[in-house]
């Protein structure tokens, strides 16, 4: 089993998430998505961690910038998708769809999810039931096509969604409250006070369960291709 820590980055400007993932069995650590250094370093302090391994979801610069000073101060590795092997700062393993990584003994998948960038990567812990979406999906919403088509979104979301429906999914960035005002009925208003709550209180807006997102996430809730391109394109 994992212990997941978020640590919030670029607060009030971009509001990125890296994520301390951590095998309790035998403590060995990961970074995801090292948006900045600073607040990383502290919460290893924190909690006396030394990361082992630095894992990358794709090649933005707002999820690798503390790539390398992270990598040299904790002698750590950084695994990232194949296609983005040299690419991504410091990478030094690239892993292709559907492999797996052990962080102790804790089991990872790779999930190839083109559509926000090329070698996009999700990051899914089938035993903890922990999927880490990066800018693929987010609270009620999804990344932007900045390197990819409507198709390569639309199959990476089909790809998510076959996944089971308790899993837990863990977003790139806090984006949930801007999709609160779309929300309707029994469902959406359980979601929307789930985040106000948590928000309030400091707390991340996730995680939410996939079937909870596939209730109320107007991308998820698409029945074709078809529907898909007339909500991207609205």
């Amino acid at each position: 089993m994992i212990k997941i820590t978020p640590i919030l980055c670029r607060a009030g400007t971009m509001d990125n998430y890296a994520y301390l993932l951590t095998d309790e069995k035998t403590g060995v650590s990961a970074v995801l998505d090292p948006s900045e250094t600073a607040p990383v370093v502290a919460e290893c302090a924190a909690q006396n961690i030394c990361p082992t391994y630095i894992f990358n979801t794709h090649h933005h610069f707002d999820h690798v910038e503390g790539n390398r000073e992270l990598k040299e101060k904790y002698n750590a590795r950084v695994v990232v998708g194949e296609g983005d092997v040299n690419i991504i700062p410091g990478a030094d393993i690239g892993l292709a769809d559907g492999q797996t990584f052990d962080l102790g003994d804790s089991r990872a998948q790779v999930i190839r999810a083109d559509g926000h960038a090329a070698g996009h990567i999700l990051w899914y812990f089938p035993d903890d039931k922990a999927l880490f979406t990066g800018d693929v999906l987010f609270n009620l919403a999804i990344g932007g096509l900045f390197e990819g088509t409507p198709a390569q979104m639309w199959e990476s979301l089909q790809k998510i969604k076959d996944l089971p429906d308790d899993t837990l999914f863990y977003p790139g960035h806090e984006y949930a409250v801007y999709g609160l005002g779309g929300l309707r009925g029994e469902a959406g208003q359980k979601y929307a006070r789930k985040v106000l709550s948590r928000r309030e209180r400091g707390l991340p807006a996730a995680p939410f369960s996939l079937g909870e997102e596939k209730l109320c996430n107007p991308y998820l809730a698409c029945r074709d291709f078809s529907e898909f391109c007339q909500i991207i394109n609205s």
